[in-house]
């Protein structure tokens, strides 16, 4: 039987790793969004230099684990700049989902009629308002639901920031389960805590999912 004594003792502890965790996510996601668009678009853009470029930082984060990319932010950025753990996770995190992202926002890119580019260059618009105007609207549509999907990831990645000190879920569950010595029992509220954020996500990513096939 599961120790509930350890969640109604250290539920404010658990309640601030809980709402740090939801913090982490959304700044991650609005910033692997950004980024993974912008990816996304030098990856198709008409420059070899900006379809290098893209390509590489995709395939290089991508292959790479985000402990690495963590690392790199905490230890090796600390030297110049002081970021905390929650900091250079919260960016280590941002720029590895953004890699899946710009892949994804990619393929919707080129799933848009290409004639649909033409008609508007020929119109005088130049390849950044058509892309802004024209095309990302409808590409943003269409990966809706695999963007929703790389977020429920983003929510569960958060645990990495852990070995940094980032002040998520798990690392007070680590400073919960050192206190107490009840190792199990702590995790296994830890990960219900996580399935509160992760299938309510799911639900409605599949919601949307079938909106969207609806539409179309």
């Amino acid at each position: 039987m599961l120790d509930f004594s350890i969640l109604t003792t250290n539920f404010d502890v658990f309640m601030q790793g809980f709402f740090n965790t939801i913090k982490i996510s959304v700044i991650g996601l609005m910033g692997s969004f950004v980024l993974g668009v912008i990816v996304a678009v030098m990856r198709i853009a008409p420059f070899k230099i900006l379809n290098f470029f893209g390509a590489c930082f995709v395939e290089f984060i991508r292959n790479i684990p985000l402990i690495i990319i963590v690392f790199f932010f905490y230890f090796g950025l600390s030297k110049y700049v002081d970021l905390s753990g929650f900091v250079a996770g919260t960016i280590g995190l941002s720029i590895y989902t953004a890699s899946f992202i710009a892949e994804a926002v990619r393929a919707g890119i080129q799933s848009v009629d290409k004639g649909q580019m033409e008609a508007a260059r020929s119109s005088g618009l130049t390849y950044l308002q058509t892309m802004r105007l024209i095309i990302l609207p409808q590409a943003v549509k269409i990966v809706i639901p695999p963007i929703g999907n790389q977020f429920i990831n983003l929510v569960k990645n958060t645990s990495i920031l852990t070995v940094v000190a980032g002040g998520e879920l798990m690392y007070f569950g680590d400073i919960i389960a050192q206190k107490n010595f009840q190792i199990f029992d702590t995790y296994i509220f830890v990960g219900m805590f996580f399935l509160v954020l992760t299938i309510p996500l799911s639900l409605f990513v599949n919601h949307l999912e079938r909106r969207l096939a609806r539409s179309y």
